[in-house]
């Protein structure tokens, strides 16, 4: 089964922040909750893993990711992603993401993804696999606009910090400590669930 997303996430920070962590694959990796790069085979092939908790139960996907294209003057990546798990089910993703900076100086992060999965998880339906993609792409974006923000302020501070100190002879001013809101460190098993279980209800009674 196949389904395609197309979405648009508000990311306040700068071009340059995005970009950053864009173009890093293992920064761009561990957006995704439960994601790690395991190998780097190459300068465009990596092994990875993702793992998913819904309460006391952990499933781990087993993957590789290959970079398709890179292309820093159109602020755009474009990645294939192929797992598995011990059951046989599989699954796998070709993603487009773009920058696209906005009349306030905010930037969109912009993807386009190909989604394909074989065995237990077809059964779900494309209404179903839609929004579960939906779900983890957000939690995705949170991330990345979390690093990206972090890598902004801690710019920001610096410059700031270089400009007192010109304009002062206490050379011993430092950037001042930003707080960051803490990332998601685990792909949100439980509402993918609840998401799931609503669907198939909604679907049983043709709402």
């Amino acid at each position: 089964m196949e389904v395609t997303i197309d979405k648009q996430y508000p990311i306040p920070a700068s071009e340059q922040a995005c970009w950053q962590v864009l173009s890093n694959i293992t920064e761009l990796a561990t957006c995704m909750p439960g994601a790690t790069i395991t190998e780097q085979i190459d300068a465009t092939h990596y092994k990875g893993s993702v793992k998913v908790k819904v309460g006391p139960a952990t499933a781990a996907f087993a993957g590789n990711i290959e970079v398709l294209g890179v292309d820093e003057a159109a602020k755009q990546i474009r990645l294939l992603g192929k797992g598995a798990d011990k059951g046989g089910s599989s699954a796998s993703m070709e993603l487009t993401a773009s920058l696209a900076v906005q009349d306030d100086n905010s930037v969109n992060l912009i993807g386009k993804a190909d989604v394909i999965v074989n065995g237990k998880f077809a059964q779900f339906g494309g209404r179903m696999m839609t929004s579960v993609s939906d779900m983890i792409l957000k939690q995705f974006a949170d991330n990345f606009s979390i690093k990206a923000q972090a890598i902004n302020n801690v710019s920001s501070a610096k410059a700031e910090a270089a400009s007192s100190t010109a304009d002062t002879v206490d050379s011993t001013v430092s950037p001042k400590p930003v707080q960051v809101p803490k990332m998601q460190s685990e792909l949100n098993g439980l509402a993918i669930a609840w998401m799931l279980i609503k669907n198939f209800f909604a679907r049983l009674f043709g709402k």
